[in-house]
């Protein structure tokens, strides 16, 4: 494996000082190869294992075959006694552990959230500074839209991306405008290319939006996606393994591809929690089957 000169020197400053390797990540830097499944840098959003801790996370995704991982706030980090929760004030101590538990299963952390973004800059910065701490490449969020001249200052300064997410529409509460990939365009529309969309394709499908036609309105601004495949066209269906549901996921695969697509995909699979690795692993497993067609 060739590394750029940044990253040598850090892996050399590193083994010098006996110190884990946290990733310098850059927005503009693609992920590296290693951190790729035939192509696509794929692995788990740690919600998938939200019943247990982020730890077991790390251990489950790389169980299930990926290489990335996008952890989720208020996770509980660890079973030991006094485990802080996933977010912004973690110590170095802990920060430690995880980039080893990292390390240790082969993964690279590339993203945090949903979080929300109020308008403040001194609570946004915290989670831009949670980021860098980590060593993460995009924040997943669904911010208050008064804060979006904020966001794209720390953007710009951090040289962090920001993703926004879609949930699905929310008949009680007209006010919740985030599954509308129309509205998300225009809060990004015009800022820098580092701020973008995260496409919860299943969350469009509860939605009733394809998700291929709302990744083509979102052309040139998909930064991220929690990829999944539902079983209908409802907003009570449920996640099922990748090319067993109605989101047409080698559709999606391509309209990302025509895209030039290269940010991460996340498999967040909310179903069957108790015991989803085989599923998540399917998934994974279908990305590297359409990678390995595709060539």
């Amino acid at each position: 494996m060739q590394f750029s000169r940044r990253e040598a020197g850090s892996i050399a400053l590193a083994m010098g000082l006996g110190l884990s390797v946290v990733s310098d990540a850059k927005a503009a830097d693609s992920i590296p190869e290693a951190y790729r499944v035939s192509g696509w840098a794929m692995g788990c959003q740690a919600w998938t294992f939200q019943v247990y801790t982020t730890l077991e996370a790390i251990e489950r995704t790389a169980e299930a075959g990926g290489k990335v991982i996008e952890f989720f706030p208020g996770q509980m980090v660890s079973k030991e006694a006094g485990s802080p929760r996933m977010g912004p004030g973690l110590s170095s101590a802990w920060v430690q552990k995880i980039q080893t538990a990292l390390q240790k299963a082969g993964l690279l952390a590339v993203a945090y959230g949903v979080t929300g973004f109020p308008n403040s800059e001194q609570q946004c910065r915290e989670v831009f500074d949670f980021a860098r701490q980590m060593g993460l490449r995009t924040i997943t969020c669904e911010p208050d839209p008064a804060a979006m001249d904020i966001l794209e200052k720390l953007v710009k300064e951090y040289d962090i991306r920001i993703a926004i997410h879609d949930h699905p529409k929310q008949p009680n509460n007209p006010g919740y405008r985030f599954w509308d990939p129309h509205y998300v365009l225009s809060l990004v529309k015009g800022r820098d290319k580092r701020m973008g969309a995260c496409a919860d394709t299943g969350h469009w499908v509860r939605s009733g939006i394809h998700p291929v036609d709302a990744l083509r309105i979102l052309k040139g601004r998909v930064l991220a996606s929690h990829l999944k495949d539902l079983n209908r066209f409802s907003p009570s269906a449920h996640d099922v393994p990748y090319g067993m549901g109605v989101s047409n996921v080698p559709a999606i695969l391509r309209e990302l591809q025509h895209q030039h697509f290269d940010g991460h995909i996340s498999v967040e699979y909310e179903y069957n929690w108790q015991n989803n690795v085989v599923d998540a692993a399917q998934c994974i497993g279908f990305v590297r089957a359409y990678g390995i067609l595709e060539r």
